[in-house]
């Protein structure tokens, strides 16, 4: 059984920074890809990042491109999530998610960590 223990949200100024981590247990999940959610207070949760099984290849939202980045070190077992230049609207919960390649559904999910951006 995989577990995803993440860490690292908080309160932050608009234009500030935040590093969210995801430790997993369990089992190694170099062949899997490592992504990030989100969900805002009343909406859906939406994709923000992935980085790939695949020599770590990443992926952003439009949203954040340019202002996040994301990591992960197999080794660790570990995924991070530098987020740069926050927005008002990057409040939410931000969950980190794992799928086996070559799969399309996420089978394990983390507890989740909330990001409050202020003004």
């Amino acid at each position: 059984q995989v577990q995803l223990v993440e860490s690292g949200g908080g309160l932050v100024q608009a234009g500030g920074s935040l590093r969210l981590s995801c430790a997993a247990s369990g089992r190694s999940l170099s062949r899997y890809d490592l992504a990030r959610f989100r969900q805002a207070p009343g909406k859906e949760r939406d994709f923000v990042a992935v980085a790939s099984w695949f020599r770590s290849n990443t992926g952003y939202a439009d949203s954040v491109k340019g202002r996040f980045t994301i990591s992960r070190d197999n080794a660790k077992n570990t995924l991070n999530l530098q987020m740069n230049s926050l927005k008002l609207e990057d409040t939410a919960v931000y969950f980190c998610a794992a799928r086996p390649a070559g799969t399309s559904d996420y089978d394990y999910w983390g507890q989740g960590t909330q990001v409050a951006v202020s003004s």
